[in-house]
């Protein structure tokens, strides 16, 4: 039941003592503040670092060939590996992949259409890139099966292509001029984060163009959606092993080919997250625990002040449990005031840390290199969870520094308190 004349009396103690309580309660409020704001900032790294994840599947494989590192066989290292044929047709068997698109990088092109003109990179592939690179088509299409059976000199290009090829003007079906040959728009893509400046052509078109040499420069893969991190590791394992017998390199040349996997990336940023946080609530706790502690040892100042008023209540009747009560009850109250000041607070820094950062964002700069704009903190909020989860420890908190302030008010003994100077 709500006892009016208990909370009238801790309000009037801490009225009396304003100076005494503020200091107490700053120290709380600054640990649940700096709590929040180590938070927040760790969510926003941690979205950043998850959407430019995004930009591409999160089960991707990526294959490049390298330079060989040990002698295998008869043949050096320092060799160049060449990916061609062959190795199509020995992923194109491989269990456990979803795609396999090999891709022909043609690197910097001269385009231009009218008077505009720039210079972006132009690859050679497969529709299933769409699916590694995680595009999104604004307008038209994509590169089709019959694109490149046909050999067709079609090209879908990226949002950034057309700000700069096309500013004025409407791309889809008109021609634009890829190193003095002419090419037809067919579609407009847009990368799920920055890499918007990428030509895409039929691979059949972009061997052709090179003489029609048997080669590919890299493999984008993506494992099945049933394939765990342990499964693609084991892909990984056995796509280098063949990779090595069809090149005569050493299986434990890791230089040889390169192959990144996401999924493992993935995990293993996750687990580097769990980490920070867990980090980050240590932190926080140890510098609540500091502010907790000057509550502690207020609250035995109080009781000790108190301690004659202390034993007119248990001489007049007052049971240990109403002492206990009063002053548990003055330790949490202000844990909780001084801690919501500071998650307020706390949250309210964050809101307008992200509101300058989307600020940057919106204004920066369009690049003008093929890698665009990485974004290294995204959306820094502390969410619901944290502040139910802050308010929680605020309450346990408050009670832990008031319990023994608070029991050994419960112990005082009527006669002696009557005595105590």
């Amino acid at each position: 039941m709500f006892d009016l004349d208990k909370w009238q009396e801790i309000f009037s103690t801490m009225r009396k003592n304003k100076l005494r309580t503020v200091l107490t309660a700053f120290s709380v409020a600054w640990g649940i503040f700096i709590l929040i704001v180590l938070l927040g900032s760790g969510n926003g790294l941690k979205n950043a670092i998850m959407q430019n994840f995004e930009r591409d599947a999160t089960n991707l494989v990526m294959v490049y060939p390298q330079w060989t590192s040990m002698e295998h066989n008869g043949y050096g290292k320092n060799r160049r590996i060449q990916f061609d044929s062959r190795d199509t047709k020995m992923l194109d068997k491989q269990d456990g992949l979803a795609t396999m698109v090999p891709v022909l990088q043609m690197w910097s092109s001269s385009v231009s259409h009218g008077a505009n003109y720039g210079s972006f990179e132009t690859r050679g592939v497969y529709p299933d890139i769409v699916v590694s690179e995680n595009l999104k088509i604004e307008n038209g299409r994509f590169i089709n099966e019959a694109d490149i059976r046909l050999k067709r000199k079609v090209v879908t290009i990226g949002a950034d292509v057309v700000k700069t090829v096309f500013p004025d003007t409407d791309p889809i079906g008109e021609y634009v001029k890829i190193n003095n040959s002419l090419f037809r728009v067919v579609g407009v893509y847009k990368d799920a984060n920055w890499d918007n400046r990428y030509i895409y052509m039929p691979y059949s078109t972009a061997q052709t163009l090179q003489g029609g040499k048997d080669r590919v420069s890299f493999f984008q893969l993506t494992t099945a959606p049933e394939v765990g991190v342990e499964e693609s590791k084991e892909i990984k394992t056995e796509l280098r092993k063949k990779f090595a017998s069809l090149h005569q390199f050493s299986p434990d040349d890791e230089r040889a080919v390169w192959i990144s996997n996401d999924l493992e990336e993935y995990e293993t940023t996750m687990k580097l997250f769990d980490g920070i946080n867990i980090f980050i609530w240590l932190i926080g706790i140890g510098t609540l625990i500091s502010g907790i502690v000057g509550v502690s040892n207020i609250m035995m100042i109080v009781v000790k002040e108190r301690t004659r008023e202390i034993g007119v209540r248990k001489a007049l009747g007052a049971r240990p449990s109403s002492v206990v009560s009063l002053v548990l009850s003055e330790a949490v109250s202000i844990t909780l005031i001084a801690g919501y000041f500071g998650m307020v607070l706390g949250v309210a820094v964050m809101e307008v840390v992200d509101y300058i950062n989307d600020q940057i964002i919106a204004n920066r700069p369009i690049t003008t290199d093929a890698g665009g704009d990485m974004n290294m903190f995204l959306n820094p909020n502390a969410d619901l969870g944290i502040a139910i989860g802050a308010t929680v420890l605020l309450v346990v908190c408050g009670a832990i520094a008031g319990l023994i302030p608070a029991l050994k008010a419960a112990r005082i003994k009527p006669i002696e308190a009557l005595r105590y100077e």
